[in-house]
């Protein structure tokens, strides 16, 4: 009964942007290559390792093996499964066995008791064992346990991408963390240079007031900026902790236990070829959109289950066994009894409900299904955004070097002039906040570069279709918090080949 579910058409477009984007132009410096979009080229599964560092590899590794999210998904996806296969027992019939022995006393008083009818003179005594079985089975006639398990398998591939998307997270997580530490590292490594070049300047002004050639107020104006300036280091060095104390986090430690891997924006590769995955190809890829998927089967097959609850219901019961007064004589064939029934139920009035419990679920059959349209034009909008982002970040990139060479001569100028005595300490100060702000602004649009390219992989799914195995899951033991590896990692393989 009910629906067949089929799968939801691909999208009928073959790019995600109006205009085609080959790919961003180049910009100078590190960092700086161009990158080229290669439409319909499938992602590797471990996509981090695009950015050539090991240390990036040993964390992404670390955190796979060890973060407690990713642990608790694949714990929920065993459960999930073992749902499944409870349900499956409902195809078979269900067989108990029982012995039942028992002594009693019946009243002297009691009628039917006596030779001859009448109350016996005293109570009688006597000893019964039974030895049954009954065997009890329900006929799937209309498919209401088909469905079941149709919505329970699901409803388990459900969580199955939720393990893909805690996966992809995590990953994309790692990364974008490793490369926010490298930007802070970065924009640190400028400010103390900076503020270096600030002393540098001030000593000077100071020789000079002290010659009388500089005035106080002058010399009050440069202690100023570079107070200022050292003010910008601790919120970037606070920030910076915080991003440590994240990654620790990610990878399954306590933040007393911080990794020795510390990242810069020269350890990190720029990847030049990008591989994007085309629409039609991207609703089998992102895990959110495979997750919104089984959502919508679940709930066709419950619709199903929902048409088969107001069909009539089919049982058979069986029921055999032996009983006798003495233990020794039970198995004697002239002890033995059996029952065998059937029973029909069809409900004849309920004032409609099972009719609009059956309404109910179509209706949440097609909240799923705009639920599901709605996750895919999130995820082409994802991958677009993505694309657009690194087409801009790399002009962005190309605009705040020119910035920083401009800024860089009219400093170099300003300070030279101060060295002779003839500097317009206005122009200084405005030159060393000007070459502040455009050093801090080539390190933020280096990272951004990175950032997005990461991404841009976790807006395609990450590749986690191309993984040979699957990730290791760890049992927790029964009333202890001892953990151990899944011996069978076949428990996570499901019948569609997904593992």
């Amino acid at each position: 009964m009910g629906p067949d579910y089929a799968a939801p058409a691909p999208p009928q477009t073959d790019r995600y942007t109006r205009a085609p984007l080959p790919g961003t132009m180049a910009a100078p410096g590190l960092t700086g290559g161009a990158q080229h979009f290669a439409y319909g080229r499938d992602l590797p599964q471990q996509w981090w390792r695009m950015f050539r560092s090991r240390a990036l590899n040993r964390l992404v590794e670390e955190a796979l093996h060890n973060n407690q999210n990713l642990q608790a998904t694949m714990s929920a996806l065993r459960a999930a499964k073992e749902v499944v296969y409870a349900q499956q027992t409902k195809y078979f019939p269900t067989a108990a066995g029982n012995f039942n022995p028992a002594r009693q006393q019946i009243s002297g008083a009691t009628p039917g008791f006596s030779p001859v009818g009448v109350p016996a003179p005293g109570p009688f005594q006597f000893d019964l064992y039974t030895a049954q079985v009954l065997v009890s089975y329900t006929m799937d006639i209309w498919g209401l346990n088909r469905r079941t398990v149709e919505s329970q398998q699901a409803l388990a591939d459900q969580q199955r991408f939720t393990v893909e998307a805690a996966y992809l997270t995590l990953t994309s997580n790692v990364v974008v963390a490793a490369i926010q530490e490298a930007s802070l590292r970065d924009q640190i490594d400028a400010t103390i240079k900076i503020i270096a070049l600030n002393k540098k300047a001030l000593d000077t002004l100071r020789q000079q007031f002290n010659a009388g050639y500089s005035s106080r107020i002058d010399l009050a104006a440069q202690e100023a900026t570079l107070a200022q300036q050292e003010a910008t280091l601790p919120p970037l060095q606070k920030q910076l902790a915080i991003t440590r104390d994240l990654l620790t986090a990610l990878i399954g430690r306590y933040p007393s236990e911080e990794p020795l891997e510390t990242f810069t924006l020269a350890s990190l590769q720029l990847p030049q070829d990008l591989p994007v995955t085309l629409p039609s190809t991207l609703i089998e890829q992102r895990p959110d959109v495979r997750l919104a998927e089984e959502q919508m089967h679940s709930a066709s097959a419950l619709v199903g289950v929902a048409t088969a609850n107001m069909l009539p219901n089919f049982t058979i019961n069986a029921n055999g066994g032996y009983t006798a007064l003495t233990l020794a004589g039970l198995l004697h064939p002239f002890n033995a009894f059996w029952l065998l029934s059937g029973n029909v139920t069809q409900t004849v009035f309920d004032a409609g409900n099972l009719l609009h419990l059956r309404r109910e679920a179509e209706a949440n059959y097609d909240q799923t299904g705009w639920a599901y349209r709605s996750v895919l034009v999130g995820a082409l909008q994802n991958v677009a955004d993505t694309l657009h982002a690194l087409q801009y970040d790399a002009a962005a990139l190309k605009a705040a070097r020119d910035f920083e060479r401009a800024a860089k001569i009219s400093l170099d100028l300003s300070r030279q002039q101060l060295e002779v005595g003839q500097a317009n300490v206005l122009f200084l100060l405005l030159a060393q906040q000007t070459y502040l702000t455009s050093t801090i602004g080539v390190v933020q649009a280096r990272a951004a570069r990175l950032s997005d390219t990461a991404a841009l992989f976790q807006a395609l799914g990450g590749g986690w279709w191309n993984r040979v195995e699957p990730p290791t899951e760890k049992i927790l033991e029964v009333g202890s918090n001892t953990a151990f590896t899944l011996v069978d990692p076949h428990v996570l393989i499901d019948p569609h080949g997904l593992y």
